[in-house]
């Protein structure tokens, strides 16, 4: 679609005669028409008028000088006028300057003498219009007045707009002067400036800074025209962070710095009067406000050097057509619409264009147009193409449309059942030859899970049907194509904790026939023989390739090896080189018990058992016993008569010193003679505490104690 963009010239001839005043006019005043308004191309010199009229009064047939301004959309330093080179090189007593600030062509004569206005005709037929960028937009317009002096015309309104200089003029002054101004019968007022156009004519592109018809002096901060028609309307409230009223909602500030009402030894009551600023501050043409007279000389960018002094909209205003105005038009596509279709076929193009006719090509410069209009429908088309769409002949204005053909894309599922094991997440799979994969829970839902290769759906738990589209462009591969999952159970396998015999061999089974196993040896077999101890794994796997692990803990039992035992009288404790936990110890070889500890075990000669509890192997060891009697009672009743350490007869060399509590040694005892009846040479000994030293071998070890002799 094609933009369509208006650009506005106005033309606008200005005439001078040193005869008249601008107080009064001696003779009617002379008019103008004038035809023109059409299509301009960016970069091209157009012609802007194609037929001029002035009527005027038949005592004055000829003026010193034309202005043709533009009067709005002018961008200075891309916008120019000039007479036409074939009219200049025919016409040498005429010539033209280009007021470039201004925007405002001057024709007049190469000798300053009049001309007359059927030349000045010829001459406005003969001016061109010329923009320098490719991508120029909006409207120009022009104005033509035949009056007297330099002013501008603003034909939205139909005022006019003059400069003043008058420097150090304060703004009391320039009201009053502008006020006694006349222009054709055309009351003058100082500027009032409602709109955007206006404050450009009138202040961007006005030759001077001066005094405009604002003020806030009747109440701070409210910002009035109180000059012309508007005299008494609000246009702003607020100082630099206020804001434009209605009815005109526009005021054209040097922002973010105006207005402030600045106080200091030269403006003590601040400033109350509107000044269009000068070019050296701030933007082009905005404003700024200062007091009544101004700043001094010495700041010389606020001393006032002039006024504006609008024409136009007063009660009992005559009405003149000293002006005549032209609009041409850059055109410019607004808006294109592209189009696209699966696989072969035709598509429909749009665009839209500010003005002027809209034309198709197939090349992006020269060539035919293939059609005209808003729309347009290719051929059958079987991939992409680029059309080209502009306005008119204007061949700066085309642009490229997209006329798109999407390839089918083809839909590959790498597997349309997928087993699951039990639940938990599975990840999907599907390829494309163009384009990308949608997926979906359903046929039909509109909703995409995801997008890509590949799918990980959420935790199922239950045989889900998920559904895979490839899609390219808005192309699909057609119907959803379903991706099965089937949730199978996994095999049950139990963990087990097993014990062997030492240097043995012992059988693992992982539990479960007819599957497939892999050991953690590397072994296949249900079943399997090993020889260490250790953690062994298997992995059983059923029909529909869904595993279990099984875990054994095999635990492989030593056989026990007495290191000593430790008999202390009637308490025994058997020592082992290895102590585990599977041992059981016996002092009789039948009854087990699981401590090594043993209480109140008979003197003598005693055996010790210790075995393995799976009855990998057993160990024994003989001990002896020795008991020392407390007391004996030697009275001859057959009962306890003698004092005998039991089991001393299996140790040859040891030997018992028998004394008195005084030292005296009375006897002493050995295998041989292994018991004392309480005499000393036949002589029987009293009832008292005796004391014993016991030796079993040469070693030096001993023991030593005491007992009594009771009688």
């Amino acid at each position: 679609m094609i933009n369509k963009i208006l650009h506005i010239l106005t033309l606008v001839l200005f005439f001078t005669n040193q005869s008249y005043t601008l107080a009064a006019a001696l003779i009617d005043p002379p008019t103008i028409t004038a035809d023109g308004g059409e299509i301009y191309c960016p970069n091209t010199y157009h012609k802007i008028a194609t037929n001029v009229s002035i009527t005027h009064d038949p005592s004055e047939t000829s003026t010193d000088a034309i202005y043709i301004q533009i009067a709005s959309g002018y961008v200075n330093g891309q916008d120019i006028l000039k007479l036409n080179d074939a009219f200049t090189t025919a016409h040498s007593e005429i010539t033209s300057f280009f007021n470039v600030a201004q925007g405002k062509l001057k024709i007049y004569s190469t000798t300053a003498s009049l001309l007359p206005y059927t030349d000045f005709i010829e001459a406005i037929k003969a001016v061109e219009f010329y923009n320098s960028s490719p991508t120029a937009t909006g409207s120009r317009s022009f104005s033509i007045n035949i009056g007297r002096g330099e002013l501008s015309y603003l034909p939205r309104n139909g005022h006019y707009y003059e400069y003043v200089p008058a420097f150090g003029i304060n703004w009391t002054r320039a009201k009053n002067e502008a006020s006694t101004r006349r222009y054709y019968g055309l009351q003058g007022y100082l500027a009032t400036l409602t709109a955007a156009d206006e404050a450009q004519l009138a202040g961007e592109q006005a030759p001077g800074a001066g005094w405009i018809g604002g003020s806030d002096a009747e109440t701070e901060g409210v910002w009035k025209w109180v000059t012309g028609p508007e005299a008494g309307t609000t246009f702003w409230i607020g100082a630099t962070n206020g804001y434009a009223t209605a009815p005109y909602y526009y005021a054209n500030w040097n922002s973010p710095n105006e207005p402030n009402n600045t106080t200091n030894s030269n403006k003590p009551n601040g400033e109350d009067y509107a000044h269009i600023t000068s070019p050296a501050v701030g933007r082009l043409g905005t404003w700024n406000d200062l007091p009544e007279q101004g700043d001094p000389a010495n700041v010389i960018n606020y001393h006032p050097r002039g006024y504006i002094v609008e024409y136009g909209g007063m009660p009992g205003d005559p009405d003149l057509q000293l002006s005549a105005s032209i609009t041409i038009h850059i055109p410019e596509i607004t808006s294109t619409t592209t189009a696209s279709r699966c696989e072969t076929g035709t598509v429909t193009l749009q665009a839209t264009a500010t003005t002027g006719i809209i034309s198709w090509y197939d090349s992006p410069t020269g060539g035919s147009p293939l059609a005209a209009g808003n729309n347009f429908t290719t051929p059958s088309l079987s991939s992409t193409a680029f059309y080209y769409v502009q306005v008119s002949d204007c061949e700066s204005t085309r642009v490229r449309v997209t006329a798109t053909v999407n390839i089918i894309p083809t839909l590959n599922v790498v597997d349309n059942i997928v087993p699951l094991c039990e639940s938990g997440s599975i990840t999907l799979n599907a390829t494309t030859d163009v384009g990308t994969i949608n997926w979906y829970a359903s046929s039909t839902d509109s909703s995409i899970l995801g997008s890509g290769n590949q799918f990980t759906t959420p935790t199922i738990t239950q045989n889900t049907t998920y559904y895979a589209e490839a899609v390219n462009n808005g192309c699909t591969s057609g119907i959803r194509t379903p991706i099965n999952i089937v949730v199978y159970s996994s095999p049950d396998v139990n963990d087990e904790e097993i014990s062997f015999c030492q240097e043995s061999n012992t059988e693992l089974d992982a539990g479960l026939t007819g599957m497939r196993y892999l050991w953690s040896t590397g072994a296949t077999s249900q079943k399997i023989t090993v020889n260490s101890g250790g953690i062994y794994t298997v992995d059983v796997t059923n029909e529909n390739n869904c595993s279990s692990r099984k875990i054994i803990n095999l635990t492989e039992h030593t056989i026990p090896e007495i290191n000593y035992i430790d008999a202390n009288e009637t308490t025994v404790v058997v020592y082992l080189k290895k102590e585990e936990p599977y041992f059981e110890y016996s002092i009789d070889g039948t009854n087990y018990q699981n401590s090594n500890v043993f209480f109140n075990v008979p003197s003598g000669l005693q055996t010790a058992y210790v075995r393995e509890i799976n009855s990998c192997g057993i160990d024994t060891k003989d001990f002896i016993v020795l008991t020392v009697p407390k007391f004996f009672t030697p009275n001859n009743d057959s009962y306890n008569d003698r004092w005998e350490i039991n089991g001393l007869k299996f140790y040859p060399k040891a030997s018992v010193t028998i004394f008195d509590r005084y030292g005296k040694l009375i006897s002493i005892l050995n295998s041989n003679n292994p018991s004392w009846d309480g005499t000393y040479h036949k002589i029987m000994l009293p009832a008292d505490d005796y004391w014993y030293i016991l030796k079993i071998d040469d070693s030096g070890t001993e023991k030593r104690g005491h007992f009594s002799l009771k009688r």
